[in-house]
């Protein structure tokens, strides 16, 4: 039986050459299994297009509103709050995308290292349903876009209502699982493709808004907060809210990294691919929500709904075609292949990559059934998407902090970035089934912010839930690792030895 190896390819990269050892195990699968070098294409520019495509969407566009009504900051707090928290959360991206580009392995096997081969699927199920819910989220407002091209293009169908939303939800979401079927190489393409074209649109619909509104005006007006407040305590909530968007990214960022070409690739693509082009769209979003008044007669603050008020079939159809590729070009790579390579984590011979595709849209809708059955007229309005969205959607971030601590501190500190990879694939041999230092690191803090809501006693360790738990999820692992075992006997010794051999 020929055993795994690896080898160093020229951009310091490690390429495992897979084995019988590895194909007869039950924790592998073609699909989740090792790039090989010849599958590492991605530049710095794909790497930048993935984060324009992913950033570019209805959610980014209402930032600025949800930072604003809920969150108590004026316009210029909220811009500021988007743009810093984009740059912070570059680097748990940057670090936690490291094991993913020079190992060729995605997030789920990556976890292996730090809670165990079985314990991985607990982050990564948590990771999947959080993914799972966005993946509805967006394919709503595609369905949307959807439903208002078939009415600009087809009059009788503005007739169906929500029935039309719930046709457009179904058609939009099998798009998405197509693309993602299709394998990385169609995101990739995807990506490069819409990325120049959604800024080219952004841009025009900046023109377009402009001369509609006073950004002096927009900038003076109060924020909705108790008038004397501190603004320190708003802030920070809405900057832990606003890494919270892509708390879930800063995870499985290894998932799209071990296509990368090299490190150098990877950090400078995301540098230049995400804060700005978060910034911009959220500014837009501001901007356009602000001239609204002028453009159709009232304030809305939804893309869909506003663009879908134009007195233009042909302009509506333009603009909802564009709209559909911004969501598609989010939702496949933001929400999709993430659940898909967890789920694919949970039992690797049973599910392949195209079942993993098929589960995560399958949870999708189920999760947003309530929304749909509304939609359809078959229960009345209660709780809107846009409440679960700036609730639910934005809090999550607490439950994921951990695990990024948890990543960072294994691979840098413990691991010191050597890892054993066929043993990441096989039970019984360098790793744990589970890792009980993973456990406690991430166990303590989602306790305590637990037992502040319960309580109603130290909030700020919710409203500061990212920071808090990803910091004490750090601290805590690292001391329990040492603890439990200790440094010397961190990295497994057939890691080292194999890579002395390179």
């Amino acid at each position: 039986m020929t055993q795994s190896s690896r080898m160093l390819d020229k951009n310091g990269l490690i390429e495992i050459e897979v084995g019988d050892d590895l194909r007869h195990s039950p924790r592998f699968n073609d699909d989740i299994a090792p790039t090989k070098a010849s599958e590492r294409t991605w530049s710095k520019w794909n790497i930048a297009a993935l984060w324009v495509g992913m950033s570019i969407c209805v959610p980014t566009y209402t930032l600025g509103g949800v930072l604003t009504a809920y969150f108590g900051l004026s316009v210029g707090e909220a811009l500021l709050a988007i743009l810093l928290a984009n740059v912070i959360v570059l680097i748990p991206l940057t670090l936690n995308a490291f094991p993913g580009t020079k190992f060729g392995i995605p997030f789920p096997v990556v976890l292996r290292s730090s809670f165990g081969i079985l314990g991985s699927n607990v982050p990564c199920l948590i990771r999947a349903l959080v993914g799972c819910g966005w993946f509805g989220i967006q394919t709503m407002f595609g369905g949307l876009a959807i439903h208002l091209l078939l009415a600009a293009l087809f009059p009788p169908w503005q007739a169906l209502g929500g029935i039309g939303e719930v046709i457009g939800f179904f058609v939009f979401g099998a798009m998405n699982l197509y693309v993602v079927i299709r394998g990385a190489e169609s995101i990739r393409w995807l990506e490069t493709l819409a990325a120049p074209l959604l800024l080219a649109v952004g841009i025009g619909l900046m023109f377009w808004a402009w001369p509609h509104m006073s950004m002096t005006e927009l900038l003076a007006q109060p924020p909705s907060r108790p008038e004397g407040a501190s603004v320190t305590g708003y802030f920070l909530a809405g900057l832990t809210a606003m890494v919270g968007f892509w708390a879930t990214l800063s995870l499985n960022i290894p998932d799209f990294s071990r296509f990368a070409k090299s490190q150098k690739d990877q950090v400078v693509g995301q540098v230049l691919g995400l804060p700005l082009t978060m910034f911009f769209f959220a500014a837009l979003g501001v901007v356009m929500t602000a001239a609204s008044e002028s453009l159709v007669g009232r304030t809305i603050a939804d893309p869909v709904n506003l663009i879908g008020m134009i007195d233009n079939p042909f302009w509506v159809g333009m603009a909802m075609i564009l709209i559909i590729v911004a969501t598609i070009s989010t939702n496949t790579a933001a929400n999709i292949v993430s659940p898909t390579n967890d789920f694919q984590n949970v039992a690797p011979r049973l599910v392949d990559h195209t079942r993993g595709v098929l589960i995560t849209g399958l949870v999708g809708v189920l999760l947003m059934g309530y929304d749909l059955l509304q939609k359809a007229g078959v229960i009345g309005a209660g709780v809107s998407l846009e409440q679960m969205y700036s609730n639910w959607l934005l809090g999550y971030s607490s439950l994921l902090g951990p695990i990024a601590g948890v990543m960072a501190v294994d691979y840098f500190l413990i691991k010191r970035q050597r890892l054993d990879v066929p043993s990441l694939y096989q039970d019984g041999r360098a790793y744990p089934a589970f890792n009980l230092a993973g456990f406690i690191a991430f166990g303590v803090p989602v306790s305590l912010t637990l037992l502040s809501l319960a309580t109603g006693t130290m909030y700020w360790f919710y409203d500061y839930g990212w920071f808090t738990g990803s910091l004490l999820g750090a601290v805590l692992y690292y001391v329990t690792s040492l603890m439990l075992t200790p440094a010397d006997r961190a990295v497994p010794a057939t890691a080292i030895d194999m890579e002395r051999h390179l």
